[in-house]
């Protein structure tokens, strides 16, 4: 699936500040079109990031949803509804 510009705009940005060995940005925005907070018009507003660095190692959790919300900054505030966030160190199930 191509993303669209709200998705390129976070993989960019995770991209440059979290240098990762894997990242997948999924659009999961269709399945939540008729609650509130989708976005029907816009698209682009529910996300699914699964991120693969090194800069996790040795963090918890906490710290590494915290370090991905940092990257996103703005387009959290801005953009994006709802972030689900799978964060792991290379070597991590």
């Amino acid at each position: 699936m191509t993303l669209g510009p709200v998705g390129q705009m976070m993989q960019a940005a995770l991209g440059e500040a979290l240098a990762p060995e894997h990242l997948e940005i999924i659009d999961e925005s269709a399945r939540h079109a008729h609650h509130a907070g989708g976005n029907p018009e816009h698209g682009e507003s529910h996300f699914h990031v699964v991120i693969v660095s090194q800069a996790f190692a040795g963090k918890s959790l906490v710290q590494r949803h915290r370090m991905v919300n940092a990257a996103l900054g703005e387009l959290l505030k801005s953009r994006v509804h709802a972030l689900r966030i799978s964060a792991k160190a290379p070597g991590e199930s």
